[in-house]
């Protein structure tokens, strides 16, 4: 029995309506206790109007959903209480639903009582909170594929496969005395987990390259003081978001912000003028610099006139990195070979497509697809299992032993789902055989 929960399903903040939401068996008890009508006979889904009390006090008018079990999100009896926008209401009204034996939820548990009671798989309930954190159009689109169950259809079929082939060596090893059951021999497993391994990669390839919409990339700006890198991150953001002037060593910390290219979310960051300095000040932001670097996707190292500086450049040589000549507009000469812009007069067009070329930024094909760590690591345990179950079956290793890879493998589809881990296939094994007849 899940007890009752109660949380405010909107920003808290002041403004025209709120959305109290309730989840929970006892649910339709709770919310009667406190409200004008008695909610304990309801049956199926409604719209009431009325009024949230305290006590005799009336607290507002409102107006309430309800979602009879299983015909809800969570799968439960759930209420929504649609309020005026005042916290001080919305406060008041939670106040007495947990006097009357609601409980605050946590952190997702309206989604995570979704997966619990299978309204949705962990793909599913992962693309919610994928959705509620797109900053982008493209990453929402990529979400709402995942949140709609599409994702998770085009691995089904997969896993089914692993449980087949799976099922059939687990038959021929506990009911070998049926004769007319197919043994599945070690050429057929290393063909099925080829297979299977090859369409896996196609998947990891795809949300790979879609990982970045969702997660979004770091791009640090350095470079020696006074190259024009506060420029540059003012007019990438087109705001005056760091302070500009012609004194070296005016950037002391990191200046941040945010762009949309292409669909992925930009982080940006201005860094302090790399140099040495006696300035206890400007070493702290010289140490912030080395870190930012470190720590970004890719770097951007802007020159002037003066060229490159071998010393600094040795840092982040090995790292993905553009070098960029700032100040086009002060050189009468310029190599065909080398990306040229001026931060001052907006000339950044070149910057941009390099990159998106360096990222892989270009038209997006909205696809379902497996695009954050957990799931991705998950496919390429599947995958290195399977490897391991090929390699054990070239060596012509007993066909048990051969199964404890493809075994792991199965579990690692079980929990990419968040299905229950479970080791017994004999569901698996009945389904596809006649063994008990």
């Amino acid at each position: 029995m899940f007890e009752t929960i109660v949380a405010l399903a909107t920003p808290p903040a002041k403004s025209a309506l709120a959305l109290i939401r309730l989840s929970g068996d006892d649910c339709f008890k709770v919310v009667s206790k406190v409200f004008s009508k008695d909610l304990t006979k309801v049956s199926e889904k409604g719209i009431h109007y009325g009024y949230i009390l305290d006590g005799k006090k009336q607290i507002d008018q409102v107006v309430l959903l309800t979602y009879v079990a299983p015909h809800s999100f969570t799968g439960e009896n759930s209420v929504e209480i649609i309020t005026h926008g005042s916290m001080l209401i919305v406060n008041q009204i939670i106040s007495v639903l947990l006097k009357s034996g609601a409980r605050m939820a946590t952190n997702g548990e309206f989604s995570s009582r979704a997966y619990l009671n299978g309204k949705i798989d962990l793909v599913q309930a992962e693309a919610i909170n994928d959705m509620i954190n797109a900053t982008t159009a493209e990453a929402k689109d990529l979400s709402m594929a995942s949140l709609l169950g599409k994702t998770s259809e085009i691995f089904k079929p997969i896993k089914e496969e692993i449980a087949e082939m799976l099922s059939h060596i687990e038959v021929n090893i506990d009911y070998p005395e049926y004769e007319d059951i197919e043994v599945i021999s070690r050429e057929e497993i290393i063909e099925k987990c080829t297979k299977i391994s090859e369409e896996l990669q196609k998947l990891i390839n795809q949300g790979e390259s879609e990982l970045i919409y969702k997660e979004g990339v770091k791009i640090a700006i350095v470079g020696k003081p006074n190259v024009g890198k506060s420029t540059l991150l003012n007019a990438l953001v087109k705001e005056d978001k760091a302070i500009v002037t012609d004194i070296a060593g005016t950037t002391r910390d990191i200046v941040e912000g945010d762009i949309n290219l292409g669909g992925v979310p930009i982080h940006l960051f201005d860094t302090a003028g790399l140099r040495d300095s006696n300035d206890v000040i400007e070493q702290i932001g010289i140490a912030k610099t080395r870190k930012v670097q470190n720590s970004a996707d890719l770097i951007i190292l802007l020159v002037d006139e003066t060229g490159i500086d071998e010393e600094f450049y040795s840092f982040i040589k090995n790292k993905k990195h553009i070098i960029v000549h700032n100040k086009s507009d002060l050189l009468t000469k310029k190599d065909p070979d080398k990306i040229y812009i001026s931060a001052k007069e907006n000339d950044i067009s070149k910057l941009i497509e390099k990159i998106k070329e360096e990222l892989n930024i270009g038209e997006i094909t909205i696809r379902p697809s497996f695009s954050n760590v957990r799931q991705l690591d998950l496919l390429k345990s599947i995958v290195m299992f399977l490897g391991m179950a090929i390699v054990d079956a070239k060596e012509m290793k007993p066909i048990d032993l051969i199964s404890v890879n493809i075994m792991a493998a199965y579990n690692c589809s079980l929990d990419l789902l968040g299905l229950n881990n479970k080791n017994d296939l004999t569901d698996e094994i009945f389904s596809r055989f006649c063994v008990g007849k």
